[in-house]
């Protein structure tokens, strides 16, 4: 597996299991329409998956890849 792979599945895994905490932290207090139901296709697993999305999003974003000395530009 290539180093992006296994970058992009880390920020993932992390955006998912973050994604799902939260909203699973959050499920008691959002409207009964937004609570997921076990094994049924509903509102609250598009609202759990708009959690991880926006994790993703956000580690994407702030996510600085690590310069080798090497590799930096010389002048």
């Amino acid at each position: 597996m290539s180093k992006p792979a296994k970058l992009n599945f880390v920020q993932s895994l992390i955006a998912v299991l973050a994604g799902n905490l939260v909203y699973y932290l959050l499920m008691p207090h959002l409207p009964a329409a937004a609570q997921h139901n076990p094994m049924k296709f509903d509102l609250g697993v598009l609202v759990d998956f708009w959690f991880c999305l926006v994790f993703l999003g956000v580690i994407k974003t702030l996510w600085k890849p690590r310069q080798k000395p090497h590799q930096q530009e010389r002048r």
